[in-house]
């Protein structure tokens, strides 16, 4: 079965990765781009059809699925019971009346004289309840359920809730359980327990697994789950609560039965109905109903929910590069004897449990015990235990019973790393929830691991549970020192699986961004993007690089580099790592070569940029606080969620995304601001300073890419446009003093205009002019100037100077033409990034003054050639008359770097979007008017022009009042028109009667409709324009000086690099250029003042310099959010109900302290009575007084209810329990034996122990000789009698060989470890098992070398290390406890040290060179050392002999 769920997994795996675009195994380099496209639609389209599912293909699928794979259990022969049911019928030995059986199991002969046998007479059946559930009258809330066979394997069951349900593999399984029937809870116990379960559940992904009944601690849970979906506290989702009940047992339960499937069934919870039956509980999710095939029996779901809790232990989730097996938690409340043998098994089989204390009955018994010495829980005590919790059934209690819970309690209160009590206001323990991760912790902690895989195990689960709270106060501790590489692995798997507040942790610990992020890192998370992330689809056909220019502008150059040829040959794979418990890690993504330090400029750039196309808000703030360019990198993160929203169909998605883009975008003014106030002239710089890590670009570049008008209109950025635009001048410059220099040039020596240059202000000579003149304002009002006379000029020649032979003027007006198509072509070919002629052409078309003004010259072009033509002539000058109305519309655009005009410019260009879209509905009536009143007056019209000025001409014209004279026939004349439509200036005549001459048309319809298309067309259609013009005209006005501000830097960039010669003069400035680009080959280059590349050291200063303002400005924002009055309102809040819950444990403190005192007190007096007795003893000894006189003491009772935080200090392992525990196990090995419970007071064989009977029990082995029982356990009694597993009665004796040599470094030194040396052993381990082992054990006769040595060493080398042997040290000899041993059968051993101190020993190269398996599932190792090696306990202690013996390290 592993091997099927792997080959599944592996299966979903390659579809992931086929998904995903790449091949299996490997990622896609960053850099290359495939000549691949997809439109957003189809890739939304196939977003969609891969993602949704209809509801009716899931019960389809489990319609299909859950019969052909889930049984249940029918009963086949009918047999009279002698009991009658509820109802007084005559029912079967399973339960079921007559007509609940198949037709073929009452055949008197199919099974004919035999005994009701469940075993034969009950078969399995394809399922016929599943589906959906729905609980009449409680809510629309719709559960899952099944029935199935108690047979049913677990991996079966666990198939069906994980691909057919749709669950999630959980991050820890919470076993709930304790009495099933109603009890009573303190309410604030009850709210504890129901707020922490629900928490722990819903925060750590968990399952909570109960006995789903509407009764006792499963009606608990459910109330639980039930308060915490009406609270609405916890919003990610809900608490998988799954129920799992006898299918006999429960109530109501035909109306489950669909063959074909429920969806839903509805399910009614009849308490009062339901006699010793039992209802579903309603606030569990799902519920899988276990079936025997019998009526009205319980317990039957107990050993499938054992097997199926176990095999979800055994499973190990995945995600994030992270593998743990799901740890599983036992949570006790109230219970009875049933509850005990839980709790039991879950102990024996290293389930942590968490016990309520408070909760009644098992649960306080074992926390009233739970802190007391095992020699101090004796028969007695658990007797008074019972008698003060169990009042009730105490009396049923017999002898046995209470022997055998005595020794049940001790063995579970001795493993007290697994046994968590949860005691309310004790042990500063306030919610069930962190009980139940510390219970987890606790007993993880407890098992051994080898050197820091006990911390690793701990940190992995912690993150899982998504609970840094437990990390803070559990893990990352003074005990343990985490380096941060040992973080890393945990560092990619909070990234992957989104948890913020680990990345803060960890960040906090020593993690640097820099050193984390290496190229198989960064692979590695792009390959983990989430399914669901937009970005993922667009990688099935495009590299990272490549979306991430299209995302941020083509004006960047590619973040990554293109690959090398090396890396072509030999393609970076990334591993499919995984990191489980036993150890395998993702550290091998660590060990950079170091080529792959230089792969990419900034590692906090990468981490961010994958943070931010999966939009997760909180993991982009941390690590963008960690940024060095961070004004680049939130306008960048502003750009690229921009782009993604325009792709995003679901709405919710995008409005977050254009969120996000806000807030960083608010970042961005925010750092800038801080920037701005400290020193303008460097935030200046760092808008115009080329950053590397963001392709090359500028924050300028990236805001406006990004169209981020607030910041580009913030008042730093505005200041440095404003220098721009005046070049070398003093911006207080008056426009009239600039005007009038252009006018009169010489007035530039009077000092007229300042220059903000002191050298330039000082000069008198041609710098001065050449200054003044390519300051960009003067280039535009020159080239103002220029247009004005052009259109001045073009107009003088349309109206009057238009010869059949062109003019002078006319020739000027070519050459001012001819200069504006090389001034159109010099911007369009300008690219000074480099980016290519295809990019500079979209660039230059993306403009719309720049369509307009190739649309411009391009009619020019048409006019002049029919105007050349002689034929043409007149269409020619109609043609340059309309293009001379284009040539005017571009005033428009000169117009708006005016701070009073640009704003209204801006205005009437969206207005004239609401113009086209009032004319589509005002051409529906004009229409609609227009061929009705045509059709109705005018007879087959034929002429084109006409109907035209009939149906829409004079429509559009009746709405500005130009009524049609003859429509109420008042106002007809014929001679105003023709009848026959053969009058080419006439309209037809409408229906007329020829005789009378007069309309015959209905008049009043014709008027009706008229008044009707006035009344929508005049009032209602216009004053909705006039609503509209209105609306743009408020919405814009609030922003119009954003835009303008925003749009203002194009055409200041635009006349930064124009030529500063007017039109025609121009043609100069192209003469010049067209020589330097074309003949000399010299590049065009970006001025600096828009694009500066500074030096290293300059940059780094300037950068260090932004990071300090960028965390005053984080300071800022955090006391700014402090002071805000919802959060002080929230504060006070937290604050109140923190006192209150002070005050509470206040109050319980100090109940529970009196309770101490006074324990203390009876504790005292016991103690003085104690010595009163010695004192009156020793006085009767000596002679004084006499028998008679001797006062009468009252025996010393154990005290009632006594604190175990009492004996807090005194030893967990006392004397009294000395005696052997692995031989007391109840459950023999490798067998269904039990022992007979034998507490620890009963061990010895001097007490007596009158009902002691043990079993008996002797493994059959043929090989062996069979023997009497002779002798006696030195140990004491084991509760069971025989030889059982061993080969012989009496003492079997083993070898232990404990090899060792000391623990050296590289340079061949001794390691050590708290000023003592360290050693390492040899030891060997066998399959599946979790520890390790001394390579010793049991000999045959005749030999001296263990069969287990042997196995593990070659033939040639046995003779040399018997030798060894003999050269050993005993260092112990005697009992072993373990657990095969017996009344009549034990083991002793012998341990021998061989050690070799020297690493140039001849015998331990030998030993080391014949060392192998013989056994493939046999493994050998040296290993440390260590009290936490996994060792079991009895070698444990052999080899803390060892270390003691040569003084070393444990």
């Amino acid at each position: 079965m592993e091997s099927l769920v792997k080959r599944r997994r592996d299966q979903a795996s390659s579809r992931e990765e086929d998904s995903f675009g790449v091949q299996p195994r490997r990622v896609a380099d960053l850099a290359m781009v495939p000549n691949l496209q997809q439109s957003s639609t189809s890739l939304c389209r196939s977003r969609k059809s891969q993602y949704l599912f209809s509801n009716c293909e899931k019960k389809g699928n489990l319609s299909s699925w859950i019969p052909d794979n889930i049984k249940k259990k029918e009963c086949m022969y009918f047999v009279e019971s002698s009991k009658l049911s509820d109802a007084g019928k005559v029912v079967c030995e399973c339960g079921y009346p007559r007509e609940k059986h198949l037709e073929e199991a009452t055949w008197p002969h199919t099974f004919q004289g035999q005994e009701w046998d469940p075993k034969n007479h009950v078969r399995e059946m394809p399922t016929d309840a599943f589906g959906d559930i729905v609980f009449t009258g409680l809510g629309q809330k719709v559960g899952k359920y099944v029935r199935l066979s108690q047979d049913t394997p677990s991996s079966l069951i666990y198939q069906l809730m994980t691909q057919q349900w749709g669950l999630d593999a959980p991050n820890l399984l919470i076993s709930v359980t304790g009495g099933a029937k109603d009890f009573n809870m303190k309410p604030r116990l009850k709210s504890v327990f129901r707020r922490g379960l629900v928490k722990v559940a819903q925060t750590s992904g968990a399952w909570v697994i109960t006995g789903g009944s509407h009764t006792g601690v499963m009606k608990q849970v459910g109330e639980a789950v039930r308060d915490f979906s009406l609270s609405g506290s916890f919003c990610e989702g809900e608490v998988v609560t799954i129920g799992i009940a006898t299918w006999g047992a429960l109530h109501n339960r035909e109306s489950l039965i669909h063959p074909m499937g429920g969806f839903p069934a509805e399910y009614i919870m009849d308490e009062e109905g339901q006699g010793h039956l039992t209802c579903l509980d309603s606030n569990h999710s799902h519920f899988i109903l276990v079936d025997d095939g019998t009526h009205g029996h319980y317990g039957v779901e107990i050993p499938l929910r054992t097997k199926l809790e176990k095999f979800i232990s055994q499973q190990t989730k995945e995600r994030g590069g992270v593998a743990i097996k799901i740890p599983i938690v036992c949570v006790v409340l109230e219970g009875g004897p049933g509850t005990l043998n839980t709790i039991y098994n879950a102990i024996t089989n290293g389930t942590p449990c968490v016990v309520v204390e408070g909760s009644g009955r098992v649960a306080d018994v074992i926390a009233q015990v739970a802190g007391l010495p095992i020699s101090e829980i004796t028969i007695s005590l658990i007797q008074q235990k019972l008698s003060m919790f169990f009042q009730g059934m105490f009396e049923t209690f017999t002898e046995s019973r209470i022997v055998e819970w005595t020794k049940k309690i001790q063995d579970i209160v001795r493993r007290r790393q697994l046994l968590t009590v949860f005691r309310e206001g004790k042990d500063g323990q306030q919610d069930v929830d962190v009980a139940i991760l510390q219970a987890l912790l606790k007993a993880s902690r407890s098992l051994d691991h080898f050197g820091h895989e006990n911390w690793d195990h701990q940190l992995k689960l912690a993150v899982a549970w998504n609970r840094v709270d437990i990390a803070q106060s559990e893990i990352f501790t003074d005990e343990r020192q985490w380096k941060p590489s040992e973080l890393y692995p945990m560092m990619v798997a909070a990234l992957i699986t989104n948890k913020p507040k680990f990345v803060k942790l960890f960040l906090e610990n020593g993690v640097q961004l820099k050193e984390f992020v290496s190229r198989a890192t960064l692979f590695y998370l792009y390959q983990n993007l989430e399914p669901t992330c937009l970005f993922h689809y667009k990688l099935r056909l495009h590299h990272v690089a490549q979306v991430l220019r299209e995302l941020l502008g083509d004006s960047t150059q590619p973040l990554y580099p293109r690959p090398r040829s090396s890396d072509r040959q030999h393609p970076l794979l990334v591993p499919s790592v995984k990191i489980n418990v036993q150890g395998v890690s993702l550290r091998s993504l660590y060990k950079r070569s170091s080529g792959q330090a230089t792969f990419t400029i900034d590692p906090v750039r990468d981490l961010l940029i994958w943070a931010i196309v999966q939009n997760r808000r909180e993991l982009a703030e941390i690590i963008w606080a960690q940024s060095q360019d961070c004004i680049a990198a939130a306008l960048a993160c502003s750009k690229i969620l921009k782009e993604l929203s325009k792709e995003e169909e679901d709405t919710d998605s995008l409005e977050e995304m254009l969120v996000l883009a806000d807030e960083y975008e608010q970042r961005a003014i925010g750092v800038f601001t801080e920037c701005y106030r400290k020193d303008e002239e460097r935030a200046q710089k760092l808008l115009v300073r080329v950053s590397e890590a963001w392709g090359r670009t500028t924050c300028l570049q990236l805001a406006l890419e990004a169209k981020d008008m607030k910041f580009v209109s913030h008042g730093g950025i505005q200041a440095f446009l404003t220098k721009v635009w005046w070049g070398q001048l003093g911006v207080d410059n008056g426009l009239w003093r600039v005007v009038l220099c252009m006018l009169v040039f010489p007035l530039l020596y009077t000092g007229l205009v300042s220059f903000r240059n002191r050298q330039l202000q000082a000069e008198r000579g041609l710098a001065r002019v050449r200054a003044f003149f390519s300051a960009p304002v003067v280039v535009f009002h020159m080239n103002i100037l220029s247009y004005f006379v052009f259109l001045c000029l073009f107009a003088y020649v349309l109206m009057v100077d238009f010869q059949p032979q062109p003019s002078g003027c006319e020739y000027l007006i070519y050459v001012w033409l001819f200069s504006l198509v090389c001034e159109e072509l010099r911007q369009l070919f300008y690219d000074p990034d480099g980016s290519g002629l295809r990019k500079a052409v979209l660039v230059y078309f993306s403009d719309f003054w720049n369509k307009l003004d190739v649309c411009a010259i391009l009619l020019f072009i048409a006019g002049l050639t029919c105007r050349l033509t002689p034929s043409l002539l007149y269409t020619g000058r109609i043609i340059l008359s309309l293009d001379f109305t284009m040539f005017c519309l571009r005033l428009m655009h000169i117009f708006t770097i005016s701070k009073t005009l640009g704003p209204k410019i801006i205005i009437v260009k969206r207005m004239m979007k609401d113009v086209f879209f009032f004319l589509f509905l005002l051409a529906v009536w004009v229409v609609s008017f227009g061929v009705a009143k045509q059709a109705i007056l005018i007879h087959n019209e034929r002429r084109v022009e006409w109907i035209f000025r009939g149906a829409i001409y004079h429509s559009y014209l009746t709405i500005f009042g130009q009524l049609p004279t003859y429509i109420d026939g008042v106002n007809f004349r014929p001679d105003q028109c023709s009848p026959n439509g053969t009058d080419p200036y006439k309209p037809k005549c409408p229906e007329i009667d020829q005789a009378r001459q007069e309309p015959v048309f209905p008049e009043w319809l014709t008027v009706l409709l008229l008044c009707l298309y006035l009344l929508f067309a005049n009032i209602l259609l216009l004053n909705l324009l006039i609503a509209m013009f209105n609306y743009t005209f408020q919405q814009v006005q609030e922003r119009t000086d954003q835009i303008w501000k925003f749009q203002r830097h194009d055409l200041i960039e635009e006349y930064q690099g124009r030529p500063p010669a007017p039109p025609p003069f121009i043609l100069l400035s192209h003469l010049h250029l067209f020589i330097k680009r074309v003949v000399l080959k010299i590049p065009a280059k970006r001025h600096k003042q828009f694009k500066n590349k500074l030096e290293k050291n300059e940059e780094a200063a300037l950068l260090s310099w932004e990071i300090y303002l960028k965390e005053n400005y984080l300071q800022e924002q955090q006391f700014q959010q402090k002071q805000r009055p919802e959060q002080k309102i929230q504060d006070v809040s937290d604050k109140v109900d923190t006192m209150v819950d002070l005050l509470e444990m206040a109050h319980l403190k100090q109940s529970g302290a009196v309770e101490q005192r006074l324990a203390s007190l009876e504790e005292q007096v016991a103690q003085t009575a104690t010595a009163l007795h010695w004192i009156v003893k020793v006085l009767r000894d000596s002679g004084f007084g006499s028998e008679e006189s001797v006062p009468t003491l009252a025996p010393q009772k154990a005290s009632v209810g006594r604190d175990p935080e009492l004996d807090r200090g005194s030893k967990a392992e006392d004397p009294g329990d000395a005696y052997h525990v692995n031989a007391r196990h109840l459950f023999y090995p490798n067998c269904s034996v039990l022992r007979l419970p034998v507490p620890n007071e009963k061990v010895p064989w001097e007490t007596e122990f009158l009902m002691y009977n043990p079993p008996f029990y002797t493994a059959d082995r043929k090989d062996k000789e069979l023997v009497d029982p002779v002798g006696e356990n030195p140990m004491g009694r084991t509760g069971l009698r025989g030889r059982g597993d061993l080969s012989r009665f009496g003492p079997n004796h083993t070898l232990q060989p404990v090899i060792t040599r000391w623990r050296r470094s590289l340079d061949g030194a001794i390691c050590r470890k708290s000023v003592r040396k360290v050693l390492e052993v040899l030891v060997v381990k066998r399959g599946p098992s979790e520890h390790w082992m001394l390579p010793g054990g049991s000999r045959e006769p005749g030999e001296m070398l263990p069969r287990k040595l042997k196995q593990v060493l070659r033939r040639e080398f046995w003779s040399s290390f018997e030798s060894l042997l003999t050269q050993g040290m005993e260092v112990y000899k005697g009992y072993m406890d373990d657990p095969r041993n017996t009344d009549n059968a034990w083991i002793e051993t012998v341990a021998v040290s061989i050690h070799f101190s020297d690493q140039s020993d001849v015998e331990l190269k030998r030993l080391n060179s014949h060392l192998y398996s013989c056994d493939q599932g046999m493994a050998i190792r040296w290993q440390v050392v260590d009290e936490r090696i996994p060792l079991d306990d009895n070698h444990k202690a052999i080899l803390q002999k060892v270390a003691t013996l040569f003084g070393a390290y444990y």
